[in-house]
């Protein structure tokens, strides 16, 4: 394996899927199940953020007129529902898991130690980490980029919709090109979208590369831990 520990972020919409009448969808949390027990099977440890956009999200708050700090607090107790789907749904296909949350909801999960992570994912558990930082005003991809270098992952894999990166939104932008890899730096000069500039800089600031891939696609996670050329990679420098 390529990678032997790695950081999956999940947003809350694709949990979602694209059927309107689901929240959570069952179909898309047994898929993804079954793409992280080909890893775990691997040996590979598997640590995963997962965002609360199809539940909640803490920046519409200032529409709905609830108070931002407030906003950003329902916001990650919707992540920790979604983890809770994430979690039973792993297990039902026979991988053990640890939810561990930054804010404290013992009856349901962990509370977030560093050295506790990391023993979890030696012993071979995948670890669902929710609730964010546990801050108002940071987002999951924040997150995501902390807790990945928090326990010491290889990579960050955010799994979206779309195979990569391109040099427009392929959905609007029929001659949009995906890009196979990308240095940081040439991120910030096209002013490309691939996480919040506070995720993107501790990234770069730690060396931690960032692979952005298609998760609906069947076989993507296990080709990227094996060493395949899937999505687009994100590093300090072009291969």
């Amino acid at each position: 394996m390529k990678y032997q520990r790695i950081l999956l972020k999940l947003s809350g919409e694709a949990l979602a899927g694209d059927r309107q009448e689901y929240v959570i969808n069952p179909q898309i949390l047994e898929r993804y199940a079954k793409e992280i027990k080909k890893v775990v099977e691997k040996g590979v440890q598997v640590a995963i953020v997962v965002g609360g956009g199809n539940i909640y999200r803490g920046s519409e708050a200032n529409v709905s007129g609830i108070d931002k700090v407030q906003g950003d607090y329902m916001g990650m107790l919707a992540t920790v529902i979604n983890g809770m789907a994430l979690q039973s749904a792993i297990e039902k296909q026979g991988i053990y898991t640890r939810l561990m949350s930054a804010i404290r909801i013992e009856q349901v999960c962990e509370p977030f130690i560093r050295r506790r992570a990391i023993r979890h994912l030696e012993k071979g558990r995948v670890v669902i980490f929710a609730a964010g930082t546990g801050n108002p005003y940071f987002t999951t991809d924040s997150a995501a980029s902390l807790r990945a270098i928090e326990i010491e992952a290889q990579v960050v894999l955010k799994g979206t919709k779309v195979d990569g990166i391109y040099t427009a939104d392929p959905m609007k932008d029929s001659s949009a090109t995906r890009y196979n890899n990308l240095t940081f730096d040439e991120v910030y000069q096209k002013g490309l979208n691939v996480m919040d500039m506070t995720a993107f800089t501790l990234c770069k600031e730690n060396n931690l590369p960032i692979i952005v891939f298609d998760m609906n696609q069947e076989g993507n996670l296990l080709r990227i831990v094996e060493g395949e050329e899937v999505g687009t990679l994100v590093a300090m420098e072009a291969n």
